[in-house]
């Protein structure tokens, strides 16, 4: 059974702008069927190198369609989802039915949650980290983190080394329909990803040995295009009418790489370790 408390806590000082607000509301439908996926060997592996188990209890910041939240959640005990985005929560809570997995899900900012949130051994954070405020995230972290807890910042994204010849044409693609130059002037803060030696300096939290875990998959020209789709400065919401036209010019430019519309993609999952 899965429960939805909506919000954590009353908003804080901090505004979003109108284009910022229900930023991912339209990639809801897309996002956990087009990003690149999390293998099963990935959470096996994280979990056995960093000794989860049942009695540990974990959240997930940005939990999105809760891929991380449920992907980790037959290795530990109580899992917690957070998430800004109404329609994000209601896809977790979905995907913990068709699982059959008990995941809390909580409407609301992670830097919001209230002091009696409690502890958690994990706290995972996924595609969400560049979203959230640096000062406010680290004294969430101090108190949310258990002592001998960990921090998870996880990723799974396409391999540039080379061993996708098509990625730098769809990256051109991609960056030449988004709208990343009107997102980043419209926030308070940058969109950029974290540098996490930078982002953990002067605290108490230290890197560990990141854990990475290497998959392929077959997939279409078609789906390539959609993916565009799931990005917030590319989203439906931000194209509108020229979503169609996006799709097309995308898909024209993979063709040359395909055999018979499809293409290999060689993706690496990868969780970056911090600990007290």
């Amino acid at each position: 059974m899965t429960a939805a408390v909506a919000p954590a806590a009353p908003p804080g000082p901090l505004k979003e702008s109108p284009l910022e607000m229900g930023r991912f509301a339209t990639t809801v439908a897309l996002y956990e069927e087009l990003r690149p996926p999390y293998p099963p060997a990935f959470f096996r592996r994280v979990a056995e190198q960093l000794g989860f188990r049942s009695e540990h209890a974990l959240i997930d910041l940005g939990t999105g369609p809760g891929l991380l939240a449920l992907g980790f959640a037959p290795y530990v005990g109580r899992i917690v989802g957070v998430d800004p985005e109404p329609a994000m929560i209601a896809a977790a809570s979905a995907a913990a039915v068709r699982a059959s997995r008990s995941l809390t899900l909580i409407e609301g900012k992670a830097e919001e949650l209230p002091a009696d949130i409690g502890s958690f051994d994990v706290v995972t954070v996924g595609r969400a980290l560049h979203w959230m405020e640096r000062d406010a995230t680290l004294a969430l972290f101090e108190r949310l983190v258990a002592p001998e807890g960990v921090i998870l910042v996880c990723s799974s994204h396409t391999a540039a080394d080379g061993r996708n010849p098509w990625l730098d044409e769809y990256n051109k693609a991609r960056h030449a329909w988004s709208q990343e130059r009107l997102w980043s002037e419209s926030s308070s803060g940058a969109r950029t990803h974290r540098d996490l030696a930078a982002f953990f300096r002067g605290t108490r939290f230290q890197l560990a040995d990141p854990v990475a875990v290497e998959a392929s998959q077959e997939i279409s020209v078609t789906d390539l295009a959609r993916r565009v789709l799931t990005f917030s400065s590319s989203s439906p919401g931000v194209l509108g009418d020229k979503a169609s036209a996006m799709l097309d010019d995308v898909a024209q430019r993979l063709l040359p790489s395909s055999r018979n519309g499809v293409i290999t993609e060689v993706f690496v999952a990868s969780a970056q370790v911090a600990r007290r």
